[in-house]
């Protein structure tokens, strides 16, 4: 599996950050991420990073329990803030210069978005973690990942998940699911297969970012699949 990426968007859930014992946010787990992306910024790629939030707090979830949506949302996307620095202290720890940018401003805590000033930290080396989701509510944190892929000129998105790729099935729940090599935007939208959100899949189609599915969780994972050796899904254009 070629791979003809130089600058890559990182898409992880929040709970690739908990630990076993339930806390939302493990410090050893999150070190073990941090870990995964330095490596792969040795291998010489930008890479930008998008944490989702719903170790901590969840803006649907919420919602359906009675929390009015936008508030909800707005409360998962602080959540997302949470994690971004997480990760950014996990990163600096090892030496890895990181930069956090929010789309809701919070100049006590990080920068806000500013597309030229992230790629000017990408051109100097830095890792950028991009946070609050777009900044509005009613869109999910993979929509932001796609988002910010596009205005970085990102060459893929990388969802890091708990499966290996994507499949016609449930994995956990079928056993004879079938693993997909590659396959198109248009399979993945009819038949719902649950790679991100429908309309995070429409943007990296639009833009013509691959979205390359992978198991996280596996050590090491992330640089085998940059090296083009890891099990992965791509999702392209054209099927096969």
């Amino acid at each position: 599996m070629p791979q003809p990426y130089r600058r890559i968007l990182l898409k992880l859930s929040g709970e690739v950050l908990m630990g076993p014992g339930g806390l939302s946010i493990d410090p050893e787990v999150t070190a073990r991420v941090a870990s995964e992306i330095a490596n792969a910024k040795a291998m010489g790629f930008e890479l930008c990073v998008v944490v989702g939030g719903g170790n901590i707090f969840r803006g649907i979830a919420a919602a359906a329990k009675g929390f009015e949506r936008a508030t909800a949302d707005y409360m998962g996307m602080l959540a997302t803030v949470m994690n971004a620095l997480a990760v950014q202290n996990a990163l600096e720890a090892i030496g890895v210069e990181t930069r956090v940018q929010s789309a809701i401003p919070m100049a006590s805590v990080c920068e806000p978005y500013i597309r030229r000033r992230a790629e000017r930290h990408l051109e100097k080396g830095r890792i950028v973690i991009f946070a609050a989701g777009t900044g509005n509510p009613f869109f999910t944190t993979d929509t932001g990942a796609a988002l910010r892929a596009a205005e970085m000129k990102c060459d893929a998105l990388f969802k890091g998940t708990s499966v290996d790729g994507v499949y016609d099935a449930d994995p956990k729940k079928v056993a004879s699911a079938k693993r997909y090599d590659t396959i198109d935007y248009s399979t993945v939208l009819a038949n719902d297969l649950k790679v991100m959100d429908a309309s995070a899949v429409a943007l990296c189609r639009d833009n013509n970012i691959p979205i390359v599915v992978f198991n996280i969780r596996e050590q090491g994972n992330l640089a085998r699949v940059l090296a083009g050796e890891g099990v992965a899904t791509i999702v392209t254009r054209e099927n096969g």
